[in-house]
Parts: structure tokens; C-alpha cells; sequence
């Protein structure tokens, strides 16, 4: 039964089948970004379909093929910063983050199915659920350090807690991860190929187990190349700081490290303040549950707002897509580490609560 109620025009469609309450992110141009439409009208279904005894689980999917999702609506967020209107870009990322505050807490299982690219946003509104059925074409990454922001959704929690350093190494790098890696880390929860993500949803909708219903007889996905790096990434991104982690990746690629050459090339790219940023974050994540480690990424951000290196990664990557960032500053050795540490701090206005 389709349910035409809380739509962001169009972008976001909601439909009740049997026991299933289905969400179809419907942005395919934009990969299925997330506007702030979108998340209020997620928000409330969400609340509606756990108050409806009749719904047991939640499943969310992605049109189009292309992505599942690519994140928030950045180029709207930078458009706003650009124009001073600080209240409506404030707005956005509590929306997004009390959302996915939300979901992590939800009493129904959520079922992500992801076909194609899941990033920033959308691995916010995914990841933190109980199932994410990874597709072949699944390809996950966490990229911020690379447009002057830090991985945020959520991922001060979740990142520190996968295996080993490989968090640490997601977020330094915004690397891309195969549905092979992702098992293997715990981003993905199980495999089927997209084709039979309609045969899912015909299962969930049964009101069956929802472990049956994923379980699709198909091949796994072929391992992926971090399997082989793991000791590697364990023992690099394992350094105190990040340019100790660079260190350790110029000698691995100084013995012959390919690996390491390619990911200390990627770092350098990156955002250096930003680098420090998520460092930090993988550093304090451990110790904080999910509620605190959101409302220090909402502090971050309502600090990296009002700065310089946000609008200029996305003009770099997103609008004239030059690929030419003029961070500021330059280097890690011009980050400030006491400015960075208190933008971890209670702000001196009212703070939102996403407990």
C-alpha cells in the first residue's frame, strides 16, 4: 500500500507491505542525497511506523541503482554558509543528527538494503541499524577529510569500535571499501545481489524472521584488498598522531609497501585540520556512548561552519570540481592541536540533546 504522507516532494516514498514499513530514498540525480525534507519526513514515519503494532520491521533502500546514498545535501548546506544564513545550516545538521540518533535507538529492526555508493549521510542513516545487506555493487566510504569536514553520523562511535585500527584508517584516508572488505569489518551484515532485494522485501512484508528473510543462497562476495593489509593498518594508524601515521606509512613504503605509498599519497590530499579532527575523534570515540559522541560531532560542525576549509574543500571537489583545495593551513605543522581539542567542547549557546 503506498502512503503518500510526509513526502519531500517525491524525494522520499514510504509504503506499508504486510508486516513492512519501506522507505525508498528517491533522489537518483542527486545519488539519493539527503535534504532536510527528506530527513524530517524519515524522521516522523519512523516514529509513526514504531507506535504501529502492526509493522515489526523497517526497511530502507535507495532508487535509481547508482547509490543507495551519498550523503547529506552538502552543495544546499555550502550554499547556505556561503550566504551567511548559520540558523538553516545549524538546523540541517540537527536534523540529520538527531535522526540518526533515532535510528540507532529504534525498537524495530531496520533493514538497509544498499546497492551502490553508501556515504557520509547515507552511511549514517544505515550503519547504525541492525541489518545492511551489502550488494556487489556496494562500495562504502566516509570522505570528509577530503572536503575540510570530519567524518560525522555517528561515526566518533562506530568507526573506533570495528576491528582493529581499520576505523582509524576509513576515516584518515576516506578510502572505499568492497562488499568483500565490508563483511569482513562488520559494515555490511550480510551479501545478496541486488537483483534479489525484491524477494527480500516480499519476505520481510511475510512478517517471518527477519534473519530468514535475508538469508539469500548466493555466492560471497571475492575478499577484498584490505584482507591483506590488515597487520599493516593495525600497526600504522595505531601512531599517537597524524603525522606519526604518516611516518609510519613512509617507511612501510620505503620497504617496498605499495599500499603504503598510495595511502600516504591519498593523506596529503586531505584536509590537514581536518586529518587532526578525525584523529581526535578515533581517539575519544571508545569512551563515548552514542548520544555523547553525537553532540560532539554536532560541536565540531557548528565550529567547521563558520571557518574557512568546509567551503573551500567543496568548491574544490563538488562545484568547480578544479581538485585544488587552498587549505588553511596548508600543512600539519600549522594545525592548531589546542584549538582543534576545544572544538570538542561544550559551545556557549544552547546545545541540542540526541539522547
Amino acid at each position: 500500500m503506498a502512503d503518500g504522507g510526509d513526502q519531500a516532494a517525491g524525494e522520499i516514498l514510504f509504503e506499508r507491505r504486510g508486516a513492512l514499513g519501506l522507505v525508498t530514498l528517491n533522489r537518483p540525480k542527486a545519488l539519493n542525497a539527503l535534504s532536510l525534507g527528506m530527513i524530517d519526513g524519515l524522521h516522523r514515519r519512523l516514529d509513526a511506523w514504531e507506535a504501529e503494532a502492526g509493522i515489526t520491521r523497517v526497511a530502507i533502500r535507495g532508487a535509481g541503482g547508482r547509490a543507495f546514498c551519498a550523503g547529506g545535501d552538502i552543495r544546499h548546506v555550502y550554499a547556505l554558509g556561503r550566504a551567511g544564513r548559520f540558523d538553516d545550516v545549524f538546523a540541517f545538521w540537527e536534523a540529520e543528527y538527531r535522526l540518526v540518533a533515532r535510528m540507532q535507538r529504534y525498537a524495530k529492526p531496520i533493514v538497509a538494503l544498499i546497492a551502490g555508493v553508501v556515504m557520509g549521510g547515507g552511511a549514517g542513516i544505515s550503519l547504525h541499524g541492525a541489518h545492511r545487506v551489502a550488494s556487489e555493487g556496494y562500495v562504502f566510504a566516509m570522505p570528509e577529510v577530503g572536503i575540510g569536514l570530519f567524518p560525522d553520523v555517528g561515526m566518533t562511535y562506530a568507526l573506533p569500535r570495528l576491528p582493529g585500527r581499520i576505523g582509524t584508517y576509513l576515516a584518515l584516508t576516506g578510502a572505499r571499501v568492497g562488499p568483500g572488505d565490508a563483511l569482513a569489518l562488520d559494515l555490511a551484515t550480510e551479501f545478496a545481489p541486488a537483483a534479489a532485494f525484491a524477494a527480500i522485501l516480499d519476505a520481510l512484508a511475510d512478517g517471518g524472521p527477519v534473519a530468514a528473510a535475508l538469508r539469500v543462497p548466493a555466492a560471497a562476495p571475492p575478499a577484498g584488498p584490505l584482507a591483506a593489509e590488515r597487520g599493516l593498518i593495525d600497526d600504522v594508524f595505531s601512531g599517537e598522531t597524524v603525522a606519526d601515521i604518516l611516518g609510519r606509512l613512509d617507511v612501510a613504503a620505503s620497504a617496498g609497501s605499495t599500499f603504503a605509498a598510495e595511502t600516504a599519497a591519498l593523506m596529503r590530499t586531505r584536509c590537514p585540520t581536518s586529518l587532526c579532527i578525525a584523529r581526535e575523534q578515533m581517539r575519544r570515540g571508545p569512551d563515548l556512548d552514542f548520544a555523547q559522541a553525537i553532540l560532539s560531532e554536532y560541536r565540531l560542525v557548528t565550529r567547521v561552519m563558520h571557518g574557512h576549509d568546509f567551503y573551500e574543500g567543496v568548491r574544490a571537489v563538488l562545484i568547480d570540481k578544479d581538485g585544488r583545495p587552498d587549505w588553511r593551513p596548508a600543512t600539519l605543522d600549522g594545525v592548531d592541536h589546542a584549538a582543534v581539542a576545544a572544538a570538542f567542547g561544550p559551545a556557549d549557546r544552547p546545545e541540542p540533546r540526541f539522547a
